[in-house]
């Protein structure tokens, strides 16, 4: 971090400005912060100078989104997610940079498969649905907030594999974002309620492992040096994020969540 040039430098401050537009407009865009700090830094150091710059944006979104979290799908998800971050600190203690950014990317391209298959299962159980009377019985609908009247809440083992997989990799590569954004969108979640309830969730979640990352070493004096001035470009990304929220179509919300989650996959696993 000591010899970083100007051109990194500039690709650091834009990525941390996209970690705000992140936050308060389309959370799966974080992925594109996480590939580039990853490519700029060590992978492993990176982690370190990321989280408290994503903690800044966590605190500006619960600022203003704090009104749509959905509390009990926060409280299913916490057991599941405290197992992800203990193998994930445990994984961080032996993996090197090349383990990481492969693991990583393996992860978030096998949740992107399974949960836009599950989603076009849902789709067409809609679809025959309002073709005619559904036979056999109906299936169980959620009840979260800004979902929908259709939505439908994944089971419990779902949401304790989105969970444990959220845990491990927030822990390990600060990339629980697109994981967390594909369990909403399978739920449901409409675009207040998805960033009303991601803002509360990372927030708590990335304070909790402070302490982990400082004993791993990944957080010292010399990666918050380099905070203090990538911090300040948080700010403008989440104000730009805020006004275009409300001019996002809401399928084309999901497009980008998922693309976004795609192309930080491929990043990590391929470069």
């Amino acid at each position: 971090m000591d010899t970083l040039t100007l051109w990194q430098l500039a690709a650091l401050a834009a990525a941390s400005m996209l970690v705000g537009f992140s936050k308060t407009a389309v959370s799966g865009a974080n992925t594109i912060s996480l590939a580039v700090f990853a490519a700029v830094l060590p992978a492993r150091e990176s982690t370190g100078v990321l989280l408290p710059i994503l903690i800044a944006g966590d605190l500006l979104a619960v600022l203003v989104y704090r009104r749509h979290a959905h509390w009990p799908t926060l409280l299913r998800l916490f057991p599941a997610v405290a197992a992800g971050v203990a193998a994930g600190t445990l994984f961080m203690l032996w993996a090197d940079d090349a383990a990481v950014r492969t693991s990583i990317g393996a992860i978030l391209l096998l949740m992107t498969a399974v949960t836009l298959r599950r989603r076009r299962a849902v789709e067409d159980a809609e679809r025959k649905q309002e073709q005619g009377p559904q036979q056999g019985p109906e299936p169980q609908q959620g009840t979260a907030p800004e979902t929908g009247s259709s939505a439908r809440r994944p089971g419990r083992l779902a949401a304790r594999g989105y969970g444990v997989l959220g845990g491990f990799t927030t822990m390990v590569a600060n990339a629980g974002g697109p994981v967390m954004s594909l369990y909403l969108l399978s739920a449901g979640f409409r675009k207040l309620g998805f960033l009303g309830t991601s803002a509360w969730f990372f927030l708590i979640v990335n304070v909790s492992k402070v302490p982990f990352s400082v004993g791993l070493g990944l957080i010292d004096a010399r990666s918050l040096l380099l905070d203090a001035c990538l911090v300040l470009f948080v700010l403008p990304g989440a104000y730009i994020g805020r006004k275009c929220v409300d001019r996002i179509d809401q399928k084309l919300f999901e497009r980008i969540v998922v693309a976004a989650t795609v192309l930080g996959g491929l990043q990590l696993l391929l470069f």
